[in-house]
Parts: structure tokens; sequence; C-alpha cells
């Protein structure tokens, strides 16, 4: 038998089921559950058996209710390569010698000038991530549609390539894909527990009886959260009702031909009406009009008992239709289709809906138990890429596609009770059709507060959240209040920029306790950690090393600063989610990985007054070489062990002490450094200057689709370092064919964001990842990502944000600091024996 799966490990090469292959067990027969069997079974994993409480292939889940709408633009280029790869998926895909998609296209309308401007943006993301998209005039829009009033829209959206996708069809044609293959399928047949051993699945207790796995996949939708809890873990999921109505038929639906096609089901665009929460589709077989709203209440239903199946209910994902809710809607309808006025619906349904707190999927193996592997809360859209991901992830050990945004690990612990899923999910309904500035703080609190969080508020800190964290952008207290209408800094202070420049001219004072924290302790600490990570660990006693973790491919899956606190004691922080995970099951016997955020507070002291700070303070040594990166004193009255850190191009100490001293080690500081320009600064700060030190960050420029030469990040990896995950891939990989690049917008006005295309040469080429008005250069800089033929100094690129074009110039690389990925041991950097403590 195989060796149990997990996220960094590939199953073992495939084989039939008497040839001791994988034992794989998908939970959910759905429009997911069946692509991931079709998908696995293509990959030659044949011992998969499906399962579902349902009847097939319409198992009365989401899938058989959901209208198959097709948007493929979003915010995330993740999420539009799902949705891409799905439509291709399904036009290649026959039921009943019918194709499982329609090319009807699909068209967003905007009735306000709000939603006009969000348009233009959305067809720069669809550039960017390669769709199709055109922002069209408000007779186009009625060409388009001639039932639609053109006097109440502005404009549109459309997008050629998107269109319907027929769930049921295309569940029904990927089982039989599958089971041709060998797949096995269980209908009518609930689940009733999951049996471990040792933290690992082994085996799935039914109703018709027991199936051994190696691998349980739960693609369960509504019932995901259920089926958790009876394999030991938690799914922050919430099952939500939403409106789907059909109208009585309609004559000018009745059904047509177009260029000799004759389309049954539909033959105009899709339609959303987004500032009303509306979308709208054709069922020209009955001559009706499908109507979709987000705009009632929210109606969500308990995660732990959702409806169940029985003789009355074969389809408990559809609900009575609660029409007096619907009665807003119907107006808003006939307001834009006049054909409507008067009418009522003919019938309708509240089809249930999975949510989850930050509206993205969960997709990955379930910490904490191994070989359970989630692939839940997504949508028909993204159904056929997601399940590609998650096999992909099964089989090689990696998606060919980043996926640290459907991360199962994301959440903080706080964020995972039933209270605030609950909440954010709730939130998430009512946001769908929202327009959603990607800087915008959020009021949904998390429960994760820093142990300064007290002291942010004295400072009228503008507060945000980092890795499910609360923490401060920026502290008003720098500078004045002031209104920026522009899009770009609807959200951003001047409080921004004059913390940025105080690091540069004397010193800055982050709270980085969002950061994680992750403990190895123990003799095998100094294998597993050279093993994992591209950096060979310093001989010296309290050295410090940055250095990545990469996956089999060589894709970056995380980076990491790690100091050694104490012998076989190392502290690791990092962005990236499932590394204590990573590294707990390869640790040896006697050699313990934990994460440790919460009990600690983090602080980090940039500029070149830092070392001043420290005296003023009066830091004494407790231990440690006083040439050593790590050092352990006491700041005040405060014990803390103190990290060298030049992250940012400025020397500097990364401060950890005990969560409860926090506070009187932030009051230290901020009492030690007035007279000395020592300001509070937040996460946009950070962002700032790290633009202008040309430092990537995991999650923004860094993800599992890119390699350390293509990010520049050459120097992270040690020439001679032999061993650690990835190596084979790194020598043996081709030269890039694109580059991680800095540009400067030539306007010293203008701005961006993130997301937007860039042009070489009036072509679509590349997109930006992370942008910020940076004081050095007196303008807007952004990483972008650009064919490495035109990652060249001085190119001139274009931007496109919201429609104009931006004129931008590549530029050369600064001179990166030695805190960010250099080669040499920080304790060996002259310029960062600055203020040095103790």
């Amino acid at each position: 038998m195989s060796s149990l799966p997990h996220s960094n490990q590939p199953l073992t090469p495939p084989g039939r089921p008497s040839d001791g292959g994988p034992r794989v067990v998908i939970v959910g027969a759905g429009v997911v559950g069946s692509a991931l069997a079709d998908e696995l079974t293509a990959r030659g994993v044949l011992d998969v058996t499906v399962v579902d409480r349902g009847p097939l292939p319409a198992t009365g889940g989401s899938s058989s209710h959901a209208p198959g709408l097709v948007f493929q633009t979003h915010p995330s280029r993740t999420m539009t390569a799902f949705a891409a790869y799905t439509v291709a998926k399904f036009r290649g895909l026959a039921d009943g010698g019918r194709c499982c998609f329609l090319d009807v296209g699909g068209l967003e309308l905007a009735t306000s000038q709000a939603r006009l401007a969000e348009l233009h943006r959305r067809a720069g993301l669809a550039t960017s991530w390669g769709v199709r998209a055109e922002v069209v005039s408000p007779e186009r829009c009625g060409e388009l549609w001639p039932l639609l009033d053109t006097a109440a829209v502005l404009g549109g959206l459309h997008t050629p390539q998107d269109g319907l996708a027929r769930a049921v069809p295309a569940c029904r044609a990927q089982l039989a894909r599958a089971e041709a293959r060998g797949a096995r399928l269980l209908e009518r047949c609930a689940v009733v527990g999951v049996e471990r051993t040792a933290g690992a699945v082994t085996g799935v207790a039914t109703e018709q009886g027991h199936l051994p796995c190696d691998v349980l996949v739960c693609a369960a939708g509504l019932w995901g959260a259920q089926l958790g809890a009876l394999a030991g873990f938690e799914v922050p999921l919430l099952p939500m009702a939403h409106q789907y109505a059909r109208t009585h038929a309609l004559p000018a639906l009745a059904q047509r031909a177009d260029g000799g096609a004759v389309f049954a089901e539909a033959s105009r665009p899709i339609l959303r009406h987004q500032d009303h929460s509306l979308y709208f589709r054709e069922h020209l077989a009955e001559g009706e009009l499908g109507i979709g709203s987000y705009a009632h209440p929210p109606l969500p239903l308990d995660p732990q008992a959702p409806p169940t199946h029985s003789e009355t209910t074969p389809n408990p994902s559809q609900l009575p239709f609660t029409q007096d809710l619907f009665g807003p809607s119907m107006r808003e309808s006939a307001r834009l289709l006049p054909i409507l006025e008067g009418m009522e619906p003919r019938h309708g349904i509240d089809g249930i809906l999975s949510f989850t707190p930050d509206g993205m999927p969960l997709l990955g193996e379930a910490p904490g138990v191994r070989g359970c592997w989630l692939a839940e809360a997504v949508w028909v859209t993204h159904s056929a890429g997601a399940a590609r991901a998650v096999a992909e992830a099964l089989v090689d050990g990696r998606s060919s596609l980043d996926l640290h945004e459907c991360d199962p690990g994301r959440f903080a612990a706080g964020e995972l009770s039933p209270a605030l899923v609950r909440e954010r999910a709730v939130d998430e309904f009512r946001d769908v059709y929202a327009i959603r500035h990607p800087e915008a703080p959020t009021d949904r609190h998390s429960p994760h507060t820093s142990p300064c969080h007290a002291r942010h508020l004295e400072l009228d800190a503008e507060m945000g959240e980092s890795d499910g964290r609360r923490t401060p952008r920026w502290y008003a207290v720098n500078a004045p209040r002031r209104e920026d209408t522009t899009w770009a800094g609807r959200h951003r202070s001047p409080a921004i920029a004059a913390e940025a420049r105080a690091v540069r001219t004397a010193a800055g004072l982050f709270d980085l306790s969002w950061r994680r924290r992750i403990e190895v302790t123990g003799p095998g600490g100094v294998s597993l950690l050279e093993r994992s990570l591209t950096r060979r660990l310093p001989d010296v006693p309290g050295g410090s090393v940055r250095a990545l973790f990469l996956d089999e491919a060589a894709g970056i899956r995380g980076d990491a600063h790690l100091a050694e606190v104490a012998p076989q004691r190392w502290l690791l922080t990092t962005r990236a989610p499932g590394i204590v995970e990573l590294l707990a099951r390869d640790a040896e016997l006697g050699t313990h990985v934990a994460e440790v955020t919460g009990g600690c507070c983090r602080l980090g002291l940039w500029g070149p007054h830092a070392g001043e700070v420290l005296r003023s303070a009066g830091t004494v040594r407790r231990a440690g070489d006083r040439s050593a990166d790590v050092r352990l004193v006491w700041i005040g009255r405060v014990p803390v062990t103190a990290v060298r850190s030049e992250e940012f191009g400025e020397p500097g100490w990364e401060l950890h002490t005990d969560a409860d001293l926090g506070p009187a080690l932030w009051d230290t500081l901020r009492a030690a450094g007035r007279g000395l320009g020592l300001v509070p600064a937040g996460l946009a700060a950070l962002e700032t200057l790290r633009l202008e030190a040309g430092v990537p960050e995991w999650g923004r420029e860094l993800s599992a689709e890119c390699l350390p030469s293509e990010a520049g990040l050459d120097r992270a990896v040690d020439p001679g370092h032999t061993g650690f995950t990835g190596l084979a891939a790194l020598h043996g990989a081709a030269p890039p064919r694109r580059r991680l690049v800095r540009l400067t917008l030539d306007d010293p006005d203008a701005a961006v964001l993130g997301g937007e295309p860039v042009r070489v040469a009036g072509a679509p080429a590349g997109h930006v990842t992370g942008a910020a008005f940076a004081p050095a250069a007196g303008r807007c800089l952004a990483f972008a990502w650009l064919p490495a033929r035109a990652a060249v100094p001085e190119t001139p690129v274009d931007v496109e944000y919201f429609g104009e074009r931006l004129a931008a110039t590549v530029r050369a690389e600064p001179e990166r600091p030695a805190g960010a990925f250099a080669v040499a041991s920080l304790a060996e950097t002259p310029a960062a024996t600055s203020g040095a403590p103790g």
C-alpha cells in the first residue's frame, strides 16, 4: 500500500487497485466531485470511489439547481483560471449528443457611474488574466439584449467567452468517463463516520458498509461542515439560500434560430445587473426568463444540521420560495426589462449555496488530519478548474496554479468559530456583487488582536487585517487626515508617506505580531530545516538566515526568516500557510514543530536611529555573542529576543517577547524614541518600503507558480546547498521566460493598485502585482510580471488603469538589502553592525 499522501507528497505511482495503488474516496458527486473523479482517473488513479447521499447524476445538492452562469473574470487570477478551464472542459463534454456549455457570452451592466468605472477596472482584470472583454455603449447593450431599457444603462462589459454551463449533464458525462476507467459510483449512500489512525484517515463508514481509503476528499457541498465534524476538523463554510425565479412564458423569448443553429436553452448573453444584485438568463425551450437575486436578506442554515434527502425532499438544496422577499427584485427587474412590468414569477426556489468567511474555496488537505482533503465552497463556474487543481496536488504533489488563497489552513484558529464563520459568510453573501476596493478596511473584526491593540487605538490607527489578525495600516497621529476621492487613494493617507520617510531618516516602530511564528526544537532541527529550505543554516551560534521553501517543481511555496534563539531551538517567521504541517510531517522523533503566534508580541524597529533608540531604552545584554544575529537582551524591564534584520534596506531589529509583556515593550521603545524621530508605522508603510527596496512578498509576487530565478531570487539559494526539496527541478529549469520587474509610473500624480494589465509595444504582456506611492521615488512604484525580453531597464510600457493607458518605465533593480535573501550571514554584513543592542 502507498504511503499516505499530503500536500507536498504526491500519490505513489498509479496503478489498478490490484496493484496496490492509493484508495481514494470522494464524498459528493456534484459538479466538483464528478469533475475530480474524472481528473483523477484520467491521471491513472483508478481505485476511486464516489459516494453521494442522493441519486446520480442529479444528487439534490447545489449542482442540481444551479442556473449555470459562468462569468470568468475575477479579481483573483487563480479563480479566473479555474473558470477558464471549466469553460474549456465543458465545451468538450457532451451528454446525449448535446454540449455541456453554451457559448452565449456575458454582459455586465452599469446603471451608476461607480459601476461603470468598476466595469472598466474589470475589463483590465480580464485583460490581465487572458479573458476577452470590452466595455460597450448602452446602444451595444441594447443590440445584445433587445429587451433592455437602454435609457437606464450607462454601459456594459461584454465578455464573449462566458456562457452557460449545463451542470447536471456535465456531472453525468464526467462520472461516465470516470466509471469507464474503473471508478466505482455509490448513490443514495450517506457517510456516517470517518475512521482515523494516528492522525490519518483510514476509512469511511457508510450506510452501505465500510470503505477503506488512503485519501478522503470532501466535496459534499452544503453537507461539507457535517462531514468535516465526522473527520475531526472544522470546515469553515455556511450554507445559505439565494433566490432564483422563472417568469411566465414571454412571447419575445420564443425559441429562435441563430445562424442556422437552434439554441434550445439560451441565445442571448447571460446578464448581470450588479447595482441591484440581480442576474438573468433565458430558458428558451419554455420561453421563460430566469431571475437570480442576492438582494434579499441573507438566509443562512445551520451547517451542522443541513436539509436531508427523503422521499418527500429529493432535492433538499431547493427550499420553498420566499416570494414575499422577491418583490423588490421583481420590481427592479421590470425597470431594467420593461416587458416584465406587472408580472409575478411563475415559480421559484430558494437554492442553497456554500459561502466561506472570505468568499474563496477550500481546496487542499485539511489541517490536522492526514489524507483528508477538501474541495468545498466551489460553484459551477469554477468547478472543473478547482477539481483539476486538487487532482494535480494529489497526484503530483503540487498544483499548476497558485492555491494559497484557497488553502484550508489560511484561517487563524479564532476565525474558525461558528459565530465568526457565520458573521463573515453572511457579509460575503451581501457583498457578492459589491464594488470592492482591494485596500478597503474590513469591518469584520477578527478576535485575533495584537497585545498592543489598545496602544494602536490610542494613536488613532486605521486598522486592517493581515493573516487573520487585526493590525494597523497607518496612524493618523503621523499626518492630518485628508480626503482623497480618487479610486487608488480613497483608502490611503498622507500618514503612509510620512511613516515611510521616518523609517528612512530616523526610525519606525512596527507591530509585526500578525506574522506566523513557528518554533522548531530538538536534535533533528538542523537537518529538518536544511532539507526544507534553500539556504544552509549559519555555522555560528545565534545566526539567522532568510530562505525559501520550494515544492518538488521548484515553485516557491513560502519564504521564511529563520533565527537560532538557543541551542537546538529555532524561530521561524513566515506568511505562508501550511508550513507547520509541512515541517511536522518530516520531523524526526524528538524534533518538535509548533506554531506559537498567539503567545508572542513581535515588534520591528528599523531606521538609521534604531540603535540609538535601543541604547536610550537602556538595552542590556542577557546572553549571547555581541556579534550574533540573535541576542537575548533586556529592553528596559522587558526580556526580549532580538533578531537582526535589514529587511527593507534599513538597519534594525525584530524584537520578540511574551504577549503579556508586549505593551510594556511598546511603551518603553516609544518613550526612548522621543527626540530621535521614532514614529509608529503600519502595514501600508511596510508596502512602500518593500517596493522601494525591491523586495518581493510571498502571496503577492511570489507563489508556487514562480521559480526563484524568475523572481530575481537566485541569491536565496545557496550554491553548494544540497538535499533540499526542489533542488533537482531547480537545476533542470529552463531559462526564465518571464521576470518580476519594478515599474515607475511616468506621471508623478498617477497611481495603480494591483491586477492591472501591462502592455509592451501596445500588446498585453503582463500584470501588476503590488503598487504604492514611494516618497524616495516621488511617484508610484509597482511590481509586475513581464516577458523576459521586456524585463530590461528603461523599457517603456503602459499600465491600463480604468481604461486609460498610463505610461511607465521598467527600472533597474536596486541593490537589495542584505536581509532580503542575501547569501552572506547578517553577522558578516558590515552595515548590519550599526546599532547593535547589548
